[in-house]
């Protein structure tokens, strides 16, 4: 796992750990598949997040976007690293959430952990190459 010197392997647990409990509320009647996000913002604070799915697909909202806003809504803007956690085995954030996320910036570690509890960690700017924007 790569973790950068700023960030601590307790960090990271932490993280981890949050996503876990928010993938605790998810609600997700339709897919049957739960996702739960935390987001460590660069001074310190942690958002959480969980799927939200709607019977109009359009209106559901993804557990990292959920967290995102959260710390937007905050004053939040510059961010640390993510955690997310999902009932899938080959957990990925979708094409929206890294774009939600890569607004914020190229920095931004991604943890993702799968089903089984193995982890993969990738920095934003390497889940999306190629950003529209900024």
């Amino acid at each position: 796992m790569c973790t950068p010197a700023d960030q601590t392997s307790d960090e990271v647990e932490m993280l981890i750990k949050k996503s876990h409990e928010a993938k605790g509320c998810a609600y997700s009647p339709y897919s049957k598949c739960s996702t739960g996000a935390a987001l460590l913002t660069e001074n310190g604070k942690t958002f959480t997040g969980c799927s939200i799915e709607n019977s109009c697909p359009g209106l559901s909202a993804c557990a990292e976007c959920v967290a995102i806003y959260k710390a937007v809504s905050e004053g939040c803007t510059k961010f640390k690293s993510l955690a997310v956690c999902s009932d899938r085995r080959d957990y990925v954030p979708c094409g929206s959430c890294r774009q939600v996320l890569k607004e914020f910036g190229d920095k931004t570690e991604v943890h993702m952990i799968m089903q089984d509890g193995s982890r993969k960690t990738i920095m934003i700017a390497d889940l999306l190459p190629m950003p529209f924007g900024k």
